[in-house]
């Protein structure tokens, strides 16, 4: 099957009025193309991707974490699974900081521990040339390792995708305070700070 061509994909899939042998043969045909394309993902990527499939098929039904015994508010740092990604996005399964909840979702902003990330953030006093997109968060809580925020991955994302809550930052603390305010800048950039890729 060739996925260049969307309608012909399309007009394959399988409809109800179709008779059942020629769904199983799309459904195999999917399946086979599939199996082709975690062949070719890198070791790593393969587990991580089929983890969050794995997800989506036992979490996306659910309409909130609380439907997962999972309860989360503003504040709290957790694991989740952001799904499959494209370039510059993060993806699969990683620590996220809740800003706000509105409607069934929650406004997240991925997070790694990964050192080179974190040195090249920006912070006024240590690094002020750093990446204003990044920004440190140091270690919350039982966390055992520095954190930094993308605050360009910014998300609104159903709750449901939340796997364990980890930690918890003071929404009254001035760090999430500060977060708040470089996430307004990052939304309503000053003309001067837009920046291409």
């Amino acid at each position: 099957m060739d996925y260049t061509n969307v309608q012909e994909l399309l007009d394959s899939c399988p409809r109800l009025d179709q008779d059942r042998q020629h769904s199983f043969d799309v459904w195999q045909n999917y399946l086979k193309c599939r199996k082709e394309v975690y062949e070719k993902l890198a070791g790593e990527n393969s587990r991580h991707n089929l983890i969050s499939e794995i997800n989506w098929v036992l979490r996306s039904s659910s309409m909130s974490s609380e439907q997962l015994n999972v309860s989360v508010m503003p504040g709290d740092i957790c694991y989740m699974d952001f799904g499959q990604a494209y370039r510059y996005e993060i993806g699969y399964q990683h620590f996220g900081l809740i800003v706000s909840m509105h409607s069934c979702k929650a406004l997240v902003v991925p997070m790694t521990s990964n050192p080179v990330q974190y040195a090249s953030a920006y912070d006024p006093v240590d690094n002020p040339h750093g990446r204003t997109h990044l920004m440190r968060l140091g270690r919350i809580g039982a966390m055992n390792r520095d954190s930094v925020m993308f605050l360009n991955d910014m998300k609104f994302v159903n709750t449901s995708r939340v796997i364990d809550v980890k930690a918890h930052l003071d929404t009254d603390s001035k760090l999430f305070h500060d977060l708040r305010l470089r996430l307004v800048d990052m939304v309503i950039p000053p003309e001067e700070m837009s920046l291409p890729c």
